[in-house]
């Protein structure tokens, strides 16, 4: 059942928030986790077993034993309800009162265990159980109704949820598997019965996904839970030993990558000294990894604008373990690893080289959290390895990989000469294995069938790697002929080169391209993989391509007699970079300038076709698009 508070969110009256879920699905996790983000806002009630005091005695005696065999079912039930009314009726100790089970909870656990006593079959547990609860019916029902229900649930199949929370135990035995299993069953029934306002199937999501999902759901009930938790942060966390490279490493996806930079300590600290902890560091991993969340969490939610951040240095492999299982896929653990005497070059030894107990330590902990690790950058060479490393990294999270479909050749409508001529490159590049190159793509007027005779190159973009070119060179040297004059443009990238960024603007352009779909290759290796940019840094980087083009239109103006199709074309580029920055894409060199003539009213509507065999109207169509480009940098500056 759901109670929601009135809508003002000075409103009083005290929120009641119950987690349910069967065993092992992270319902104490989750309390924990809000409980720790509300701060004075929130209570956690804490365990059932606080509430009647004859549990010290049950467990002193054996809690399974009681449960499944000797406590007569009357006093289990007893006990059962005695605990979850006395945690109910406690006052509030804060506007959000957080528990771990809800009232649903004691009806699905009591009929899960008369199930397994009595052996009876899920139906007939249910009635058992609700005969057992009915002379607490009356307070069992206030307190639900008091409750705003959460369940949890490993999946939405019963039998996958009992066998995901058995997997979390070290020993099952046959009694507690099947009560596990009976359980589950009832928790369905209760779902299907509407006996939860909300249902969460938490799958294999990491904890920080759950969070989220919960806040989510809880925002609305009430504004003391925050909105999000984490949403969509990426966050590299760099581990190693002093002078490895961590804070290079770190200060580089800053500048480079707009990473924000932060300290784990700091993060932790903050946390702890908000749940009043006076050494986070004396706390066993599990919480300190909790702690960093938390403060991780509390930043980016001040700084809602960040989307990535680094946090540095990892120091402990039982936290690190624990970070992983919290935020999943968010996180990436990079190792920056170098030899003590390139370290010791780089800088003065850290204390965990000068005192030999903490250099044991940190050696222990530095190989656990290598074995950790996603990502180890072995940072024994120069620094333009370290920054290609760490592009790839940062762009492995921005730009994710896409396998290309293709196209047959004689879809592109190209002359009957440059299809043979593609065919046969294909057929010597291809077929052999492994073949020589990794993908193939037609770009430019060829790619959308408009090639032009006398005017148009063939441009072409292969991925290969570098000890294939001896055979590409070959098998182009003896297709040579076939090209009938027409140029070729061939652009070559390896694998590793279109991952780490390592493009001009145009090519990412090509890349992101062939990541929408727009642009469809004809032969791709199978399985390949490329990175699909996304649109926005494609624009970003694509005024590099601007700048050149600005300054190449000026070459080709002041000399004395200009390449009229490389003007023409430089002119089309930049139009297409200026027109891409207003979300515009023209594929065409036509059209990209029409849309830029259009706006010249006094400019010659036949002035593209003149440019193309006239001087002077080549440089006059340089100039408009060349104006309007200077016009986007002009500075309010005066000039003596």
């Amino acid at each position: 059942m759901s109670i929601s508070p009135e809508n003002d969110p000075t409103h009083s009256q005290p929120v009641t928030i119950a987690i349910s879920g069967p065993d092992n699905v992270g319902k104490t996790k989750q309390v924990g986790i809000l409980a720790r983000r509300l701060g004075p806002a929130a209570h956690a009630t804490g365990r059932l077993d606080d509430y009647d005091p004859r549990w010290d005695g049950i467990k002193a005696r054996g809690m399974g034993a009681w449960w499944f065999e000797l406590g007569p079912i009357e006093e289990v039930a007893d006990v059962l309800v005695s605990s979850y009314l006395e945690r109910s009726r406690r006052p509030a100790a804060a506007p959000v009162r957080l528990m771990d089970r809800g009232i649903p909870m004691l009806e699905a656990s009591l009929a899960a265990t008369v199930a397994v006593r009595e052996r009876l079959r899920p139906d007939g547990a249910a009635d058992r159980a609700r005969k057992l609860l009915d002379a607490y019916a009356a307070d069992v029902r206030a307190a639900e109704a008091a409750e705003h229900g959460i369940v949890l649930l490993h999946d939405d199949d019963p039998v996958i949820g009992t066998s995901r929370s058995l997997s979390h135990e070290r020993h099952v035995t046959p009694t507690y598997a099947d009560y596990q299993r009976h359980l589950h069953l009832q928790m369905h029934r209760l779902i299907a019965e509407g006996r939860w306002a909300e249902t969460i199937v938490v799958g294999e999501r990491r904890v920080m996904a759950v969070q989220d999902e919960i806040r989510q759901r809880l925002h609305p009930i009430t504004p003391l839970v925050p909105p999000r938790a984490l949403p969509g942060v990426r966050v590299i966390a760099l581990g190693g030993m002093s002078e490895s490279g961590k804070s290079t490493a770190g200060e580089y996806l800053r500048v480079r990558h707009g990473y924000a930079r932060l300290k784990i300590g700091y993060l932790i600290e903050d946390a702890a000294q908000r749940a009043g902890t006076a050494d986070p560091y004396e706390l066993p991993a599990v919480v300190r990894a909790e702690l960093l969340v938390d403060g991780l969490d509390r930043y980016c939610a001040a700084h809602h604008f960040l989307d990535h951040v680094t946090i540095e240095s990892l120091h402990d492999q039982d936290a690190t373990a624990e970070l992983r299982r919290m935020l999943g896929e968010q996180l990436t653990v990079v190792y920056v690893d170098a030899t003590p005497e390139v370290r010791a070059e780089r800088g003065t030894a850290g204390p965990e080289d000068v005192v030999e107990r903490d250099a044991v330590k940190a050696r222990r902990g530095a190989a656990g959290i290598a074995s950790l690790a996603q990502e180890v950058i072995d940072n024994n060479h120069t620094r333009l390895h370290l920054e290609r490393r760490l592009d790839g990294i940062a762009l492995a999270r921005r730009w994710p990989l896409r396998r290309p479909a293709t196209t047959p050749v004689n879809m592109l409508g190209l002359p009957v000469h440059l299809e043979s001529y593609l065919s046969e490159l294909l057929d010597r590049t291809t077929v052999q294995v492994p073949p020589v190159i990794d993908l193939l793509a037609v770009t430019g007027s060829g790619a959308r069938g408009k090639c032009q005779h006398g005017w148009s190159d063939l441009d072409v973009f292969v991925v290969a790697e570098q000890d294939s070119l001896p055979r590409l060179r070959q098998a182009l040297a003896e297709l040579e002929a076939e090209l009938a004059g027409v140029k070729l443009g061939l652009t070559v990238l390896t694998q590793d080169e279109c991952r780490t960024g390592a493009v001009t603007s145009r090519l990412l352009h090509v890349l992101m391209l062939i990541g929408s779909g727009s642009l469809v290759p004809l032969w791709c290796r199978p399985g390949l993989a490329l990175p699909a940019p996304d649109a926005a840094g494609d624009v970003a980087a694509s005024v590099e391509a601007g700048v050149q083009a600005a300054i190449e239109i000026r070459r080709q103006i002041l000399k004395g007699a200009p390449d009229l199709r490389a003007l023409f074309k430089i002119t089309a580029l930049l139009a297409k970079v200026m027109l891409r920055f207003e979300g515009t894409e023209r594929a065409s060199d036509d059209d990209a300038l029409g849309v830029f003539l259009d706006r010249e009213p006094a400019t010659d509507a036949d002035l593209r076709r003149q440019a193309r065999e006239d001087r002077e109207k080549a440089v006059e169509l340089a100039n408009t698009v060349l104006g309007h480009w200077l016009a986007t940098i002009a500075l309010p500056t005066s000039r003596a």
